[in-house]
C-alpha cells in the first residue's frame, strides 16, 4: 500500500493586506475629508479615500517638479 496523502498544513494568524510600503496613520479635520470626498465623487474612477490621497500627492509632486526653478516656493520648516 502506497503512502497516504497529508494535509497541506494551515497557516497561523492573519494575512498580509499590505504590499510592502510603510503604513503610516494620517488625522484629517472635518473639512478635509469633506473635501476629499467631494474631488472623490467628481471623478471618472471611483476612488477608496487610501487610493485618492495617494493620488493626489503623486499629482502635487509631480506637479512640482514640473515647475520651473526660479517658480518654487522654498517649503516652510515645520516646528513641533
Amino acid at each position: 500500500m502506497g503512502r497516504s496523502i497529508r494535509d497541506i498544513p494551515k497557516r497561523k494568524g492573519r494575512p498580509k493586506t499590505t504590499g510592502q510600503g510603510t503604513g503610516i496613520l494620517v488625522r484629517m479635520h472635518d473639512d478635509q475629508l469633506a473635501a476629499l470626498d467631494r474631488w472623490i465623487s467628481a471623478q471618472f474612477t471611483r476612488y477608496s479615500r487610501p487610493e485618492a490621497i495617494r493620488l493626489l500627492i503623486d499629482l502635487g509632486l509631480a506637479y512640482r517638479e514640473a515647475l520651473p526653478v526660479e517658480k518654487r516656493k522654498p517649503q516652510p520648516k515645520r516646528t513641533r
